[in-house]
């Protein structure tokens, strides 16, 4: 867990040893406040439902955490072992304060070392999107080969090929596409075993890994 999770630095940021001065969260630390204020139930059944298919109290990472609600503190509820990712200090400040017992890194997810374990389940909702088209790519693949035998992942993305600005951060956002994120999952050795679109008109993809 890193310490300085929850000290916003207006220039750089201290990670580690070394300071960064690009925003790792892609825009998300400025408009931290503001989204906890906004963040709704929307797509909580859909995770519920990808949830019930796990191991009672399997390992899940949850990828692009946030502050933790609703989405994680679910998974907590139901018994699993959860640990998290959010790029954003404020959010894992906020996280830490509501799931002290549960382990967060405040990273950047395409670089995180929690790829170097192996999961039950791994979700990423409203994230993907969010990163530069090669990030989203290098993501799913880390993502991919961190989920044990049969393990089963979960992310949103856009259906169609698109790009936007981001309604609170002002950022550019991007869908690779249905048929590239399904050729992306096979490649890596998943298979699609469900899409779903919830109440916010959000599409998921639900991919299980191939047993060994």
């Amino acid at each position: 867990m890193l310490a300085i999770c929850g000290t916003m630095w207006p220039v750089n940021y201290l990670r580690g040893d070394r300071f960064l001065s690009e925003d790792m969260s892609n825009g998300w630390e400025a408009v931290a406040e503001e989204f906890q204020t906004l963040r709704s139930a929307t797509g909580l059944e859909i995770v519920r439902e990808w949830a019930a298919s796990l191991p009672r109290g399997g390992s899940v990472l949850d990828v692009g955490a946030g502050y933790g609600e609703p989405l994680t503190a679910m998974l907590i509820e139901e018994g699993f072992d959860v640990s998290a990712i959010d790029a954003s200090p404020t959010l894992v400040a906020a996280f830490e304060q509501r799931f002290p017992d549960v382990e967060i890194a405040c990273e950047p997810a395409e670089r995180s070392d929690f790829f170097n374990r192996a999961f039950d389940g791994i979700m990423a909702v409203g994230l993907v999107f969010l990163l530069p088209e090669d990030s989203q790519r290098e993501l799913i693949r880390r993502m991919s080969a961190a989920l044990k035998p049969g393990g089963r992942l979960l992310f949103s993305a856009p259906h169609q090929v698109c790009s936007w600005d981001d309604l609170l951060t002002g950022r550019q956002s991007s869908s690779l596409g249905a048929d590239e994120y399904r050729s992306l999952l096979a490649g890596h050795g998943l298979r699609v075993v469900d899409e779903h679109v919830d109440d916010g008109e959000n599409y998921y993809y639900e991919a299980r890994r191939h047993s060994d």
